[in-house]
């Protein structure tokens, strides 16, 4: 009982996809398309029903007819709409999803981030070698992490440049204290640009291995042996990055040293 009660209490992830989000992204898979049939159909196959319970008026024939063009351009701009309605819902979805890292669950709503030999991979491993396919997917949500990242980082780089360009025209006296924290903003992004693009190589890597384990028909054992040796690699840091957050940490202590001392 207590056990149970500590489950309800735990809070979920802020990044957990809910069942009723589950049901909608199966609703919007087919929902342009079933309003697309039903847009088109309905008005004239209503109107072809009165026409044949009001006795064939020829009337209702011709509404028939006539009206099927009108509720095809009608059904097209529906679609469109829907269309563009489910892809800002996904978009949110998928920045919600990724807010504390994509799990191999979700993997399935970043399909569009997917390069077509990874979808392929993907699906043919599902078919073929489903404990692969499960690696494979696990290694895939790491490389759509370090892409992220990585492109996170690119945006925020080219902010913070543009920052430290408008700083330099200021007059302040205060702009050298701003451009020296703007420059180690800068250097931090740096560093973790480098790292996202360190772990998405490492993640790339990881993936060629599993497809080449899945076209030779290698064993799980194996595989996951691979796999190790991966990982074991991953939690060891390049040299240079080690450098740069030891160079970065002395920077900052310097700078907070010589703050206090000018400080009154």
């Amino acid at each position: 009982m207590k056990s149970e009660l500590s489950k309800d209490l735990v809070p979920e992830r802020p990044g957990k996809i809910t069942a009723r989000e589950k049901r909608l992204a199966r609703i919007w898979r087919t929902a342009p398309y079933a309003a697309l049939a039903g847009v088109t159909i309905a008005p004239p196959a209503a109107l072809l029903l009165t026409y044949l319970l009001s006795g064939f008026s020829p009337l209702f024939l011709v509404l028939a007819i006539t009206s099927a063009p009108f509720s095809l351009i009608a059904a097209v701009v529906v679609l469109l709409f829907l269309l563009a309605y489910r892809r800002q819902w996904t978009r949110k979805l998928r920045d919600r999803l990724a807010s504390d890292g994509i799990t191999a669950d979700e993997v399935g709503f970043f399909l569009n981030e997917l390069t077509s030999g990874e979808k392929r991979s993907l699906r043919d491993m599902e078919k073929r070698q489903p404990l692969l396919a499960d690696a494979y997917r696990e290694t895939l949500a790491l490389r759509l992490n370090a892409s992220r990242l990585t492109s996170s980082a690119r945006r925020d780089l080219l902010l913070v440049e543009r920052r430290i360009n408008r700083a330099r025209y200021l007059n302040a006296p205060d702009t050298s204290v701003l451009l020296d924290e703007l420059s180690g903003d800068r250097t931090r992004l740096e560093m973790l640009k480098q790292e996202g693009s360190s772990r998405r190589a490492e993640a790339e890597a990881r993936l060629q291995m599993i497809e080449a384990a899945a076209s030779r028909g290698a064993s799980w054992a194996e595989t996951n042996y691979m796999l190790q040796r991966l990982d074991e690699g991953r939690k060891n840091l390049p040299l240079g990055l080690e450098n740069a957050r030891a160079e970065q940490q002395l920077r900052e202590d310097a700078e907070r040293e010589l703050r206090k001392e000018l400080a009154p």
